[in-house]
């Protein structure tokens, strides 16, 4: 499933104004105690930072690895959504577009031996060059998502998504009906913005060996864009 076809009305959240970092050094400790546990080739995964909620869905067939990267910040609508692809080792896809006022849009590719073979870059309707520095941190950036959804899935930090229920259950994604264990203010701040909408909010949450947090709520549904392991 390609970046661009995310729908920019189904990416634009209202983002809880609560959110606790996920401390990503607990992660890598958890993916350097690991010893090497199977892990299932379509996972989702996610963080919070300071800077908003970013949310993984990844897919590792043979030697490829594909990402896709939603990052909704807590401030401002320019919801980004980044792609992707490496051949083991080796990255050979970068694409990002950014949603909201600023619209911005970056395709790069690379070949076998990681030279670059296609660069295009337009924001706000103009086409503009790209510069070497600003490819080279393309890659930096591609390379730390990675990096960072390796510990996530090795820590067994999974993300959910659904929409909520009155009786505080949430439909999920795949159909099942569930109750995350969510601390009182989640479910409080949860009901506040339901009573705002006129219609289910759709909520995302991670799931870890630690707990339960809530990473974020909308009045758009989620599942209309979210990737599954047919569509990836």
């Amino acid at each position: 499933m390609a970046g661009h076809s995310f729908n920019e009305g189904a990416i634009s959240p209202l983002l809880s104004a609560w959110f606790r970092p996920l401390v990503i050094a607990g992660a890598l400790l958890l993916s350097s105690c690991s010893h090497h546990d199977s892990l299932p080739p379509f996972t989702s995964s996610g963080y919070a930072d300071n800077q908003g909620a970013v949310r993984i869905w990844r897919k590792d067939a043979d030697s490829d690895t594909h990402l896709l990267v939603a990052f909704s910040p807590w401030r401002g609508d320019n919801t980004t959504v980044s792609e992707y692809r490496w051949k083991g080792d080796a990255l050979t896809l970068i694409d990002v577009n950014v949603f909201g006022k600023t619209a911005e849009k970056v395709g790069i590719r690379f070949d076998a031996r990681g030279e670059l073979s296609f660069m295009q870059h337009e924001a706000n309707g103009q086409k503009q060059q790209l510069s070497t520095d600003q490819i080279a941190l393309y890659r930096v950036k591609a390379q730390q998502i990675r990096q960072t959804s390796d510990a996530l899935r090795q820590g067994h930090i999974t993300l959910h998504q659904g929409r909520w229920r009155a009786n505080h259950t949430i439909l999920t994604c795949e159909g099942q009906t569930v109750q995350p264990a969510l601390e009182a203010r989640d479910l409080a701040f949860i009901e506040r913005r339901q009573g705002r909408a006129t219609a289910d909010v759709s909520v995302a949450w991670l799931e870890a060996p630690e707990g339960v947090q809530l990473l974020m709520v909308a009045n758009e549904d989620f599942c209309r864009w979210q990737p599954t392991k047919k569509t990836f």
